[in-house]
């Protein structure tokens, strides 16, 4: 699998554009890079609350359907990326208030505590998650994308 390139100039460039300069990489890497998807998602990207975040990962759901119909793979993985970012970052709120995992003092990790809503908005984030990546579509386009731009001789 082709590494993401964090050597582009994501500020100027457009993926809508230009797909093929496009890696998926792995997890959530470049999701507050890659324009004009950022800005199109992020704005809609909250976890502080349960409440908040169904109202979130649904919109950003919606987002990854609107994508899916326009046959445009990037913003599916963006969104994708999005769902992903909110599991993971609710999750390290639910274990760390304040969303610090070390000490600033000496790089010790921070002892764990269980905050329930945000495990809760964590959840509701990963479900959202599994049910993006697992779409028949996405896979398949994920696959079609990685053949066609990320092979290592592209």
């Amino acid at each position: 699998m082709k590494k993401f390139d964090y050597s582009l100039n994501y500020d100027e460039l457009d993926l809508r554009k230009h797909p093929e300069l496009y890696t998926v990489g792995r997890g959530e890497q470049g999701v507050l890079m890659v324009e004009p998807y950022k800005g199109e998602i992020l704005p809609h990207w909250r976890f502080k609350t349960p409440e908040i975040a169904t109202e979130s990962s649904e919109k950003i759901y919606e987002l990854f359907l609107e994508y899916k119909k326009k046959g445009d793979f990037v913003g599916m993985d963006m969104a994708r990326k999005f769902l992903q970012m909110g599991y993971t970052r609710a999750r390290r709120y639910t274990n760390h208030k304040g969303g610090r995992k070390y000490s600033k003092e000496d790089d010790s990790i921070l002892p764990y505590q269980n905050d329930k809503l945000k495990a809760e908005a964590a959840a509701i984030f990963k479900a959202q998650w599994e049910i993006a990546k697992t779409d028949p579509d996405y896979v398949k386009m994920k696959k079609e994308h990685r053949e066609k731009y990320e092979s290592e001789q592209a």
